[in-house]
């Protein structure tokens, strides 16, 4: 009893790990029904503590990057998040209202393969953007914890040690179940953006009455640069190291499943959504501006150069070192506290969005085991990457923004190039221009992060790398899966199966070629003598053309076809054994007799006709067909018959 004790114990912890929370899995990104809808205000409260908590390290990170141009570089930010990212995201919102997101518009614009593998590449991306949120977050709240005045000095060498264990935190947290709580979000960033209002504001006082500050930082701006345009032209290259204000775009649009829309709105076309999410989207915009604008003034002209570097003491929370300054260690370390908390839970947001994200995407292309459909070993996962990252950055804020900027910036390339392409194939001349250049812009903003901070490229290849492997991997192993959502027949196919009378139901697998009936009297006569098939059984030919072999699982329309005297089942699939092992088996249960399917021998190297299984959905049919209903039915006696003749 006591020996058999941990193996039981060791098989209760896999059945919890793997289980699988229909909740969760039926959740916003499946079956939105299932949640509960929020007036937008609301869920852009949701959005907002991954969107709103950069103002946690914004500001430094600016002040680093820029110095006294620190305010003129968030300008050009500003203006290209109202006039560039707003009016991408508006597009979006209105072509996946139900929470696809940009990603979903490219792979509906993209066909086949290669818009395969381009969404792969994003999700590597989207994992690069979400981890560092994750562990930027975690870094900048241990930041906060460690310089606030009440810490013993014991902590301040233990930001590695304190980030993970937040970390650990936010994954025990999901371990044991997360759902999204709007209720918590609203109250953080009301808060959050409460205690920000009276900082900046008493920032703002401050340089009123200090007239010095203002002289100051004009003497700052006018000793390095000549004129105003040079500071703009200046600002204007810097602006890609400032690209963290950009984010929450992407989390504001797949979040729109719980955007309450109007009692008019149809599933197809949700204008009551899509109209609630833009105003979501408008908001945060205009909230996240003027704070990133009056921030980033009052931390460049207060605060002393030498505290943004690396050790200093406003170095990733230049506002909390301004809350502590004028306010008081009582009310810095209430800000502190909603800091810490906001950016906790900005973490918990990016966990949700990859727990989301991987389950919508490569299961349906084959390209995941099923274990990922348990967020239990995913949680683990991902918090050991964030472990790893979280070392390598050694917990530092402003060493991980090259990285996030670059998730963020990919992402909002990719949401440009897919509006621009929406836009085009509407001949919308005009609009094709204006969005190509504001692709263009992002692009070229993308391009010089790379540049300036490869660390983000860096990791995100190993996303990406890591992700296509893993699909590569998972596609093959689930290739001979019976792959088929469900079946649909019409009237005409199922007459002609019911007309097969009560002997054994043939079905000679072909090829369509010329499709008239010197074709298939000939396919008939050579399946007749190679099988021994008596003339006057009846026959039923069975062709399944090649849709998208890119797909995984899809549904199967048969209709039925009549050619001179030969009826013909025929369909389109993503695979065609997949495809005619489904159909054998839903004629086995729609008729209640054994099927038997006749083919060709086929001539060739093995390998290559596995190759071309994979990417084309062809290959050695029938030894496949057989493989797959081997897998699908266990009994030998209820298998549909194979028959290969030549």
């Amino acid at each position: 009893m006591a020996t058999n004790s941990p193996k039981r114990l060791s098989q209760q912890f896999v059945r919890w790990l793997l289980e699988k929370d229909r909740k969760e899995q039926e959740g916003a990104y499946h079956k939105e029904q299932s949640h509960q809808q929020h007036p937008w205000w609301q869920v852009m409260c949701l959005t907002g503590v991954d969107y709103f908590s950069t103002l946690g390290y914004q500001p430094g990170i600016a002040a680093l990057a820029a110095g006294a141009l620190s305010p003129l570089a968030t300008l050009i930010l500003v203006l290209l998040t109202l006039f560039g990212a707003l009016p991408i995201y508006r597009r979006v919102a209105a072509k996946s209202p139900h929470g696809e997101g940009s990603i979903a518009m490219l792979e509906h614009l993209l066909s086949w393969w290669q818009g395969k593998l381009f969404v792969l590449c994003l999700l590597g991306f989207v994992a690069t953007d979400f981890i560092i949120t994750i562990t930027l977050s975690a870094a900048d709240a241990t930041a906060h914890i460690i310089e606030n005045p009440l810490i013993p000095s014991l902590f301040h060498q233990q930001q590695i040690g304190i980030t993970l264990l937040l970390i650990t935190l936010l994954s025990v947290v999901f371990l044991r179940g997360f759902q999204e709580a709007i209720g918590i979000a609203v109250f953080l960033v009301g808060v959050y953006l409460l205690l920000n209002f009276v900082v900046i504001s008493v920032g703002v006082y401050q340089i009123l009455n200090h007239s010095d500050a203002i002289a100051a930082w004009q003497t700052a701006l006018f000793a390095r640069h000549s004129n105003i345009f040079v500071m703009l032209g200046v600002s204007t290259l810097l602006f890609p190291k400032l690209a963290l204000g950009l984010s929450g775009f992407e989390t504001g649009v797949t979040v729109m499943p719980l955007v309450k829309g109007s009692s008019s709105d149809i599933d197809s076309h949700p204008q009551g959504r899509i109209r609630n999410t833009r105003k979501l989207l408008t908001t945060a915009a205009g909230i996240m501006s003027l704070f990133l604008l009056t921030s980033s003034f009052v931390t460049t002209l207060l605060i002393p150069t030498a505290e943004f570097q690396a050790g200093g003491k406003a170095n990733g929370r230049a506002l909390a070192y301004l809350a502590h300054l004028y306010l008081g260690n009582g009310f810095g370390t209430i800000y502190d506290l909603s800091t810490i908390t906001i950016l906790w839970f900005a973490g918990a947001s990016a966990m949700a969005g990859l727990l989301n994200i991987v389950p919508r995407y490569l299961p349906r292309y084959g390209m995941a085991p099923n274990w990922v459909l348990a967020t239990r070993p995913l949680v683990l996962v991902y918090t050991v990457i964030a472990f790893v990252v979280t070392i390598i950055f050694q917990a530092n804020v402003e060493a991980q923004g090259g990285a996030y900027a670059t998730g963020v910036l990919v992402l909002m390339s990719s949401a440009a190039l897919a509006v621009t392409l929406s836009v085009h194939r509407r001949r919308a001349k005009r609009g094709t221009v204006v969005f190509a250049i504001i692709t263009l812009l992002f692009i070229y903003t993308t391009i010089i992060n790379i540049i300036e901070r490869p660390e983000g490229i860096k990791i995100a290849a190993f996303f990406i790398s890591a992700i296509i492997l893993t699909s590569l991997i998972s596609r093959v192993w689930r290739s001979t899966e019976l792959r088929v959502e469900r079946i649909e027949i019409d009237e005409t196919a199922r007459q002609f199966i019911a007309e097969q009378g009560q002997g054994a139901i043939r079905l000679i697998a072909n090829r369509l070629n010329a499709g008239d009936v010197q074709e298939y009297f000939l396919k008939e006569t050579e399946v007749r003598q190679d099988n021994h098939i008596p003339l006057d059984d009846p026959i039923l030919f069975l062709e399944i053309m090649v849709a998208d072999a890119s797909e995984f699982a899809d549904v199967i329309r048969v209709k039925g076809v009549q050619v001179g005297d030969y009826h013909i089942l025929r369909a389109e699939s993503a695979a065609v054994p997949n495809a005619i092992a489904a159909l054998l088996l839903y004629i086995r249960d729609l008729t209640g007799k054994i099927p038997h399917a006749y083919f060709g021998w086929v001539e060739g190297n093995p390998l290559q006709y596995l190759l071309r299984f994979i990417l084309f959905g062809e290959g050695d049919i029938a030894v496949v067909t057989r493989e797959v209903l081997r897998k699908a039915e266990k009994d030998p006696e209820r298998r549909p018959g194979i028959h290969v003749g030549g």
